[in-house]
């Protein structure tokens, strides 16, 4: 079923592929590989040695030698090792790190056709500007001369925070702290990026539950795991080589795998139980689940009561959702959840696993925190084979978030608070006036004057409102005015009708990346518009961190090509230019007048990273993993002898101290069972001591052979004191920890990462040894509860469970009730989601311009169930429009086929270069449009964003189809 697309018939006639028609246009060999892409690896080479091909001799054989450079794939975050083969500065071949204990000799389809992306023909090239409507060719200097004179007269005008900086997560470790830094000497919190439309729900619900907003666990745990549970994922498409380790535990453990998805998709193929659900309802089934859980007496009573705090908040609400009442809300069998409820309690550990079909809700982090609680209550935290396995998306957004690229912290989720920002400036030894100058100040609603550099910015999902809104409504001195889309497709952010009016609006739009994106040709404006060529990750180097928490390090494959520039070149172009370089740049070593050395950046970072630990990983202890993959084990992830013996692949953060200590990096979190030295850890004790007169703190568990044998908070200089272990801390670490705070100093804060060496000397862990909460008071929702999507097609369930109220937050207002209250169901009756596909990543621009993926997935659709077909009278293969309540349509190919339920419609977000029925192709830069173009499901997608963290929801609208 997941394969046939057709019924045998022809729709019309068979569409030549690519590559056939680069085949077909002469019999020329020359024609044809320059058409499928093996001209870049052949007749690329050729010309790089003068264009002829000439006979073979010793001397020229040797100097052709194959040289072969280690790198990581700059897809999803499973993080597999590339070995590109390079002859004379030229890629010409490549192969899987058979090494890699994360991908073990395996790709993807996108994997595989990395070099592609590299050498892509279809590349930005050269600066270029619009000009008329026609696009113009610059050289660097000019364009970051006029970009800049710009962007300065946008500031001396309107203030900084007009100008604003879209960072990435293809950024590398190095390149995103870089802008992160750079925004702030800038003087903005007007700085974002991907992982707000992806996991940003997935980091404030599982932050706030125990400590620390990552996976807990690895791909690779999975192999110990007894249940897999999926929930809102599809890592058979999403994260294709994640199926090896979850198909080991399947295989070896005999371990149940439970999808529940709206949808069959690739991964409920290989479900031993899939759950069909109803989109937007995850609360509900999940409490659906631990009804049986609780009824039964299934939960882990002594896990609950030694290491979880508000469990019995969370019974009193899940005794509401009995069977009847789940399958009223959900669709789900009430039986078929019973099975569940007893599989994950005699199958233990378990695992639950999750993506953006979780998190991209108004309700994403009530979501996540319901998925925790499901853990939580089976004790499957803190153990090797449980935990909460949270896939993440992109190659490196684990480490852009970690390294704070966000509208809402500094880097290691230090936060914007005076004394947050007062860290950073002793790591970069800055003056702290002259950085808050930078910044400007605005009034608040108490009528005092506050400074926006201790104010959350406009999050990437708004950034449409800060341009369109009226500043009288918002907490922002005047509208964004400038903005940068560095590493960003557009086209994967909902309600681009009004993104297009936005990007008309504003009074520049600069572009920087390696291929073009919808940004390009989205908008029709006829000047202001600039793109920038940044190199492709393989064009430089430096750290990246994988959804484990796993660092790796990417050798430089090739120079950059083109006029290409790597990021951190282009980000120190413009501090030059801005004149503040020599502050931003004053501790990193240069490699060149304008290039900062990475290794560099990676040492500063690792010098202010105290939170989360990323202090351990210096750039020589990175290489040497990379150097000795072979030495891991595939499972624990530990070094077996070798350079790198004890170790954890990747020195999984928090990898604490400084890398002198050696620490071997965290590969579970929570777990008990170790040494915290040893890569151990409690739960966090980040939310006090205890609330409302009930203890916060572990009763009577702790780390193996701790000295604290019980619960307590987390450790100051003053704690020390207290225990008199002061005294171990050498006369370097007591005067630099003096120099902060004195006995106020805490782990977080201190420097010379004194008191984190001492507390783990006594196996403690430096942030505390608490329960984890069940009950987040400071959210919306304490307790997760079920609440409608704003555009619902049920308004029985919408009486019964109604959204928030409209409010502000991220400077902006929100709406929520307001939309709500409007009936939209008779005219859009269907439920419309969103996903991915293997063939592509994120917005498209890349993969849609690779030949090899190209040519696998050439249209866009809609997934529509034979049922509603039928009654609409769509047949396969024919052209439907699809329209959302807000009015944004697109004309796509119908897909009907019984993976989606009645009722329910799905399409790909990957699509771009199609506006509402309209081909774009034209506006693309000549040479640079991708193979393939097609709508973007987010023109039909709505309003409608997560009440603590603005996350867009995409997996839960409306929408009406027709026949084209």
């Amino acid at each position: 079923m997941l394969r046939k697309k057709t019924n045998g018939v022809a729709r019309r006639p068979q569409r030549t592929s690519i590559l056939s028609e680069a085949a077909n246009a002469s019999v020329d060999r020359r024609a044809f590989l320059r058409g499928s892409g093996l001209a870049i690896g052949g007749l690329a080479a050729i010309a790089a040695t003068g264009g002829t091909v000439q006979q073979a001799s010793a001397a020229t054989a040797t100097a052709g030698l194959v040289e072969t450079v280690k790198s990581v794939c700059t897809h999803c975050s499973v993080g597999c090792t590339v070995i590109a083969e390079v002859q004379n500065g030229v890629w010409t071949g490549q192969e899987p790190g058979w090494d890699s204990p994360f991908n073990l000799g395996a790709h993807c389809a996108k994997g595989a056709s990395v070099r592609e992306h590299a050498h892509g023909e279809r590349r930005l090239k050269y600066p270029m500007k619009k000009v008329d409507g026609e696009w113009v060719r610059m050289s660097w200097e000019d364009a970051i001369n006029e970009i800049g004179d710009g962007m300065n007269a946008i500031r001396d005008e309107s203030g900084p925070d007009s100008v604003y900086w879209l960072g990435s997560a293809k950024h590398n470790n190095e390149q995103a702290y870089l802008f992160r830094k750079f925004a702030a000497y800038w003087g903005t919190n007007n700085v974002d990026h991907q992982a707000r439309i992806c996991h940003s729900t997935t980091v404030a619900g599982v932050a706030n539950t125990w400590g620390y907003g990552a996976m807990t666990n690895s791909y690779n745990d999975i192999h110990n795991s007894k249940a897999i549970f999926i929930i809102g994922g599809n890592p058979a498409e999403a994260h294709p080589v994640s199926l090896l380790h979850l198909l080991k535990a399947k295989e070896e453990n005999n371990a149940p795998v439970i999808v529940c998805d709206p949808r069959f998709t690739r991964t409920a193929a290989h479900a031993d139980e899939y759950v069909r659900f109803r989109p937007g309802s995850d609360v509900a089934l999940v409490w659906g689940i631990l009804w049986h859980i609780f009824e039964n007496g299934w939960e882990d009573k002594e896990f609950i009561r030694t290491r979880v705090w508000g469990m019995e908040q969370i019974r009193d609400e899940v005794k509401k959702w009995n069977p009847e009442e789940v399958e009223r809300v959900t669709g789900a069998p009430a039986e078929q959840l019973r099975r569940v409820a007893r599989t994950l309690a005699n199958n233990r550990p378990g695992t639950v696993i999750w993506c953006m079909g979780g998190t991209q809700h108004t309700t994403g982090n009530n979501n996540t925190r319901a998925y925790c609680i499901l853990q939580l209550a089976l004790g499957n935290m803190g153990t090797s084979g449980g935990g909460t396995n949270i896939f993440r998306g992109h190659d490196n957004v684990q480490g852009a978030t970690d390294l704070g690229v966000l509208s809402h912290t500094l880097p290691g989720y230090y936060g914007l608070s005076k004394g947050a920002w007062a860290h950073w400036g002793r790591v970069w030894e800055e003056d702290s006036d002259w950085l808050a100058g930078q910044f400007q100040k605005t009034t608040g609603a108490d009528g005092k004057e506050k400074s926006l550099q201790n104010l959350t910015g406009i999050p990437v999902s708004r950034w449409i409102d800060g341009v369109l809104e009226d500043p009288e409504n918002t907490d922002q001195p005047d509208k964004v005015r400038a903005m940068v889309l560095w590493g960003h497709a557009p086209n994967s952010q909902t309600r681009m009708t009004e993104m297009k009016t936005a990007m008309e609006k504003l009074d520049m739009l600069v572009v920087v990346d390696p291929y073009p994106t919808v940004s390009a040709v989205l908008q029709d404006r006829t000047d202001g518009v600039y793109l920038l060529p940044a190199c492709t990750q393989f064009e430089t180097r430096g750290s990246v961190t994988a959804s484990n928490r796993s660092f790796q390090w990417r050798d430089k494959v090739v120079d950059p090509l083109f006029e290409s520039k790597p990021d951190h070149e282009i980000i120190a172009l413009f501090a030059d230019k801005f004149g503040f370089a020599d502050r931003l740049l004053r501790n990193i070593e240069m490699d060149d007048e304008h290039v900062p050395n990475v290794e560099s950046i990676t040492r500063e970072f690792n010098k202010g990273m105290w939170t989360i630990g990323y202090t351990g990983q210096s750039p020589e202890r990175i290489k040497k993993h990379m150097a000795n993959q072979h030495t891991f084990d595939r499972t624990t992830l530990r070094a077996v002898g070798g350079p790198a013996d004890g170790d954890y692949y990747g020195l999984p953060w928090p990898s604490w101290g400084t890398a002198e200590m050696n620490h071997p990096g965290t590969p579970n979190l929570y777990d008990m069972s170790k040494r915290v030295s040893e890569g151990g850890l409690t739960f966090r004790a980040r939310f006090g001591v205890e609330r409302e007169g009930e203890n916060l703190l572990a009763e009577g568990v702790y780390s193996k052979d701790s000295d604290i044998q019980d619960g307590y908070p987390e450790f100051t200089m003053q704690m020390l004191m207290d225990l008199g272990w002061d005294s171990d801390l050498t006369d370097e670490e007591r005067a630099s920890i003096d120099a902060v705070a004195g006995p106020e100093t805490n782990w977080k804060t201190d420097l010379s990462g004194g008191i984190q060496r001492v507390a783990i000397a006594h196996e403690c862990a430096p942030f505390g040894n608490a329960k984890a909460r069940a009950v987040v008071w400071t959210f919306p929702d304490p307790v997760p509860i079920h609440r409608e999507p704003l555009y619902s097609n049920r308004r029985d369930l919408v009486a019964d469970y109604p959204t928030y109220e409209d409010r502000k937050f991220y400077r902006l207002p929100t709406m929520y009730a307001s939309i709500q209250k409007q009936d939209f169901s008779k005219d859009y009756p269907i439920i419309l989601t969103s996903g991915r596909l293997v063939e592509y990543e994120g917005g498209g621009d890349e993969t849609r311009s690779n030949p090899w993926l190209a040519e696998l997935q050439q249209d866009m659709f809609i997934e529509i169930n034979p049922r509603d077909a039928n009654n609409l009278g769509v047949r396969d293969g024919k052209q439907v429009w699809v329209e959302g309540p807000e009015g944004g349509k697109v004309k796509v190919m119908a897909m009907v086929t019984p993976r989606v339920g009645e009722g329910v419609a799905f399409m790909p977000f990957h699509f771009g270069g199609h506006f509402q029925g309209e081909d774009r192709r034209s506006k693309y830069p000549d040479g640079a449009d991708p193979y393939v173009l097609g709508e973007s499901t987010n023109t039909a997608q709505t309003y409608g964003y997560d009440s603590v963290t603005q996350m867009q929801e995409t997996k839960s609208t409306l929408c009406k189809i027709w026949s084209a």
